[in-house]
């Protein structure tokens, strides 16, 4: 893995003016590799009061809400009345369920992050992700190799996820893996699938799954990657869920195509 695994660029913990120099390192890297880790980078008080709102809105399956037999990934439930077919995939629409998921989304400290990786003022789509992972044990699916933009419309194709680790990510409880550099790959025809899973058999693929890396997170450390970095993410075989929190964010010059799914939510200014 080429990516390094960088501090806060931010001069102490209550800072929020980052330090230049620091942030042009972090946008350098992020744009030669397609992600940055950023270690500890959510206090632990925030991730507390996430926790906290996530479990209990779990306990209920609290609408909306994506179930794992929805998608039929691999190792998911059949069905919803198949043993498991209750188990969560993610908690949808995080940003209107609490206002903890509102300030962590618009946290100045991560904003200023996202501003200088996309080069302009940055706004949440209310479209995508916007939610909370959680991956079960036994019932929790595999997902294999794919760029988020296979189903994300927008004029430019420039947006960031930022995913928060609640807990450790590793690979008991399907580490989140990524492919560095391949949102700049250029494919050949046929190395998708009609889903745009990249066929990991085809010959073009074997030079990309050579460079794959694990990203083993602990709870605090923060993931920010582009939205067309191939990643993909193994089974839940620990005891316990995993809960990740993602946003994703375009540029103020940018903006969903009208009319697809990238319009339906709308999205917030920040």
């Amino acid at each position: 893995m080429t990516a390094p695994l960088d501090a806060s660029p931010f001069p102490s913990a209550t800072s929020t003016e980052p330090d230049p120099a620091a942030l042009k390192h972090l946008a350098e890297a992020f744009h030669k590799d397609g992600f940055i880790v950023l270690r500890g980078f959510a206090p632990e008080p925030t991730c507390a009061a996430l926790e906290a709102v996530t479990r209990s809105h779990l306990a209920t399956a609290v609408p909306p809400v994506e179930f794992e037999a929805d998608l039929g990934y691999p190792g998911a439930p059949a069905t919803r009345d198949a043993a498991g077919g209750g188990t969560v995939r993610r908690l949808r629409q995080a940003y209107g369920r609490d206002q903890v998921f509102r300030d962590w989304a618009a946290n100045p400290r991560l904003t200023a992050i996202v501003q200088a990786l996309l080069g302009e003022a940055p706004r949440i789509t209310l479209a995508h992700h916007n939610c909370v992972m959680t991956k079960h044990p036994h019932y929790g699916s595999q997902t294999g190799w794919h760029r988020d933009t296979r189903y994300w419309s927008f004029i430019s194709p420039e947006l960031v996820t930022v995913w928060l680790a609640l807990g450790d990510e590793d690979e008991s409880n399907g580490v989140l893996r990524v492919i560095p550099g391949s949102h700049k790959a250029v494919l050949e025809p046929g190395q998708l699938d009609p889903a745009e899973f990249l066929i990991e058999a085809h010959p073009a693929s074997q030079p990309l799954l050579e460079g794959a890396a694990s990203l083993a997170l602990h709870r605090g450390d923060v993931l920010f990657f582009d939205s067309r970095l191939f990643h993909a993410a193994g089974r839940n075989s620990s005891n316990a869920v995993k809960l990740s929190v993602a946003f994703a964010y375009f540029g103020a010059s940018n903006r969903p195509v009208d009319g697809t799914r990238s319009a339906e939510f709308g999205s917030v200014q920040l």
